[in-house]
């Protein structure tokens, strides 16, 4: 059977996901509800996503939805079970600029999180030697009247005096 999934989403009451696909054999669309059982608001979002998608039920189902969209899903989820609204669910998942954010104060599970989101990046983002614009030796030249940056750590003592 050829699944492709079209949307996830989630309903509180009862705690579930809900995968509409279809399915292209017959070119029918459908939707499928697959509840959330044992989760609480102190479960592992990124464990009980993985233990979803390799479920023997769901897992035809869930291949072409990605284990990061379900762990999206799976954190809404315990949001609300923490009290939370959607929309503040949503708002606290939303980073407007990366580059400010504090990566030292995030839980270890954040920062997990975010460091898988990084290398994600990068992989996408990577020249391989089998792409047709990879160039083995790139050199760039930086305009000369550009102004480096400076940190107050450069304005210290020299490294004679030290």
């Amino acid at each position: 059977m050829s699944i492709v999934a079209k949307r996830c989403g989630v309903t509180f009451i009862p705690p579930s996901i809900i995968l509409i696909y279809e399915n292209t054999n017959t070119s029918k669309m459908r939707k499928r509800v697959i509840p959330v059982r044992s989760f609480s608001q102190y479960s592992d979002c990124s464990r009980a996503a993985e233990r979803l998608k390799h479920h023997a039920r769901h897992s035809v189902y869930l291949e072409t939805v990605s284990l990061a969209q379900l762990e999206r899903l799976h954190l809404i989820l315990r949001d609300h079970l923490k009290g939370l609204s959607l929309e503040e669910s949503l708002a606290a998942r939303r980073v407007s600029d990366p580059s400010d954010e504090d990566l030292n104060k995030l839980s270890d599970d954040e920062l997990n999180r975010r460091k898988a989101q990084m290398d994600q990046l990068f992989e996408r983002n990577r020249k391989h030697k089998e792409d047709a614009d990879f160039v083995y030796d790139l050199e760039v030249a930086f305009p000369e009247d550009s102004v480096p940056e400076t940190c107050s750590w450069d304005e210290g003592q020299s490294d004679e005096e030290l």
